[in-house]
């Protein structure tokens, strides 16, 4: 089933990359990371297939299964962000015809190849030895994806015209310092009077409020005429001025990340519910 995965994962990858890159639907200037992740997973499927061919897992020092699972949960995430923002900025810039279908199309297999990964996530974790710590893993995850967020939004243009959106950045920072402290407390057990369930669901419980006023509020006021916001990517001058990632893709960037991490958070309250 591994090499089932991985096939499907190279040949969905090699395919998304392929129809970008050809017929002219790739603009450098907003196809850049869509690609790049494309390209990345590709190559690195390519490299635990020579691994795992030639049996050269027991060479490296790490666990090979965690490994895989870190890998694929975060090839998961990362394809499911490409297929999200990759048609909604590039089918109002491409003409109509061939280009478009190659759009959708790459759009497709992105999806596809984020669900592969997703399924190989837990295949992995269902038939290997080892314990899988699906709550470390989340934190990870959930750190990770609120990092990228908080890249983002060092732009302070694109949130202090208006108190919602400082609201949201608050929202940010908070899960972030929780996640933190709540994946340092698991690693170190400092305090053995509260049990670890309970601060995780509490934590976790929070997080997931936060968050979901987050998703809401942020592409309510970003993208919302009737708020203040700019649905179109055309509208805005930054993207016109010539920019590799203007003001508009870092809203659009922040609020796919949102979702992204309100979803993981919203698994993780599942699983540290049953915990308890």
């Amino acid at each position: 089933m591994g090499y089932f995965f991985r096939l499907l994962q190279l040949l969905s990858t090699c395919v998304a990359l392929s129809l970008v890159a050809s017929e002219k639907a790739w603009r450098a200037d907003v196809s850049n990371w869509s690609m790049f992740i494309w390209c990345f997973c590709f190559v690195v499927n390519h490299f635990i297939v020579l691994v795992e061919v030639c049996e050269l897992q027991e060479q490296f020092s790490l666990s090979w299964d965690n490994f895989l699972i870190t890998y694929t949960c975060f090839s998961a995430l990362a394809c499911l962000s490409a297929s999200i923002m990759y048609p909604i900025i590039h089918l109002q810039l491409l003409s109509y015809g061939t280009q478009q279908n190659h759009a959708i199309a790459a759009t497709a297999f992105s999806f596809i190849a984020s669900v592969v990964y997703a399924m190989e996530t837990i295949w992995t974790c269902v038939n290997t030895s080892e314990s899988c710590s699906f709550i470390g893993l989340l934190k990870k995850l959930e750190i990770i994806v609120a990092c990228c967020i908080l890249a983002f939004i060092s732009n302070t243009f694109l949130y202090m015209h208006q108190q919602a959106l400082v609201w949201c950045v608050a929202v940010y920072s908070i899960c972030f310092i929780l996640g933190v402290i709540s994946l340092l407390r698991h690693r170190c057990d400092c305090d053995e009077s509260l049990p670890s369930s309970h601060f995780v669901f509490g934590q976790t419980v929070l997080s997931v409020l936060l968050y979901t006023t987050a998703a809401v509020l942020w592409p309510l006021h970003q993208f919302n005429e009737q708020f203040g916001g700019n649905p179109q990517r055309s509208r805005d001058a930054s993207c016109n001025a010539g920019y590799s990632v203007c003001i508009w893709d870092q809203q659009l960037a922040v609020a796919t990340l949102t979702a992204i991490n309100l979803l993981i958070y919203m698994v993780d309250l599942v699983i540290s519910a049953s915990r308890i």
